[in-house]
């Protein structure tokens, strides 16, 4: 099923409410003064809140009644089976590390995303201890609500020189730090979550390299913004990211701010080996 700019605009505001409310469960959580955690199947934590989060989101999103599947990254069997042209595609609790370490930077997000045809049409991510919510819907463009204001974002064009990053808090790995090193980074800012892909969307970051390993559900929403606002993510050698995998497994990426007409390339930007 194919949606239309207003179809999607419709689609982002029954979104952004959903977010909300998976947002205050995982802050009740959040506040208490103990917080247990267990590990999955590939040692990564999980909580309580990811799994309270994802009950109103699936749940929110099925009360939509648009009839396509749900890939929720705590509910392991929509990750197996016949891969949809359409499909939404959720993380209840992104950064659950940093969650979990309650250190008041907030760097932990919930990601709902719409897929289509390989690419996301639509993106809430929302960072509730920050009480930041970004939105991206495909050709219409993108909006931060913070505070209880809403404006519209877009990208800075990335400069050629003074370039600042964002990177991972928690998975730095020394080919990112290669890469940052290559590529005329002035300033790096490490946080959690997909809150990297709206720092460079909303025009206070310029890139975020990833090297490490991603799941698309890591990736989807924060992709969906900045592309709304005027960015893109491609893999290192400048094709863009694609969702729908058999595996949901992402490749390397960039993600990148609006270039510079005429002045600076997408593979400039993309690949070390250009410097």
């Amino acid at each position: 099923m194919r949606t239309s700019i207003a179809q999607r605009t419709e689609l982002a505001a029954a979104v952004e409410a959903i977010a909300v409310r998976a947002g205050e469960a995982i802050m009740e959580v959040y506040v208490r003064s103990q917080v247990q955690s267990e590990a999955k199947v590939d040692g990564s934590p999980v909580t309580k809140a990811d799994h309270v989060a994802d009950e109103i989101i699936v749940d929110g999103l099925e009360e939509l009644g648009w009839p396509v599947p749900i890939v929720s990254e705590e509910r392991s069997r929509t990750h197996a089976g016949a891969l949809a042209e359409s499909f939404w595609l959720v993380d209840p609790l992104d950064g659950t590390k940093e969650f979990l370490k309650r250190d008041g930077t907030g760097g932990f997000t919930i990601n709902i995303a719409l897929i289509e045809d390989g690419q996301p049409q639509l993106g809430v991510v929302l960072a509730p201890a920050l009480e930041r919510m970004f939105t991206g819907v495909a050709c219409k463009g993108a909006w931060e609500t913070r505070g209880g204001t809403t404006n519209s974002i877009k990208c800075r064009i990335v400069p050629s020189s003074g370039r600042k990053a964002v990177a991972s808090a928690s998975h730095l790995d020394k080919e990112t730090e290669a890469w940052l090193k290559a590529n005329n980074i002035a300033d790096t800012v490490s946080i959690g979550s997909s809150l990297k892909f709206c720092l460079v969307a909303c025009s206070e970051a310029d890139v975020y390299p990833r090297f490490g390993p991603t799941m698309e559900w890591d990736t989807a929403a924060g992709d969906a913004v900045l592309r709304a606002a005027g960015g893109q993510v491609t893999t290192p050698d400048g094709h863009i990211l694609k969702y729908g995998k058999q595996s949901y497994r992402n490749s390397s990426f960039i993600a990148w701010g609006t270039r510079s007409s005429g002045r600076q390339s997408q593979a400039d930007i993309a690949d070390p080996k250009n410097r």
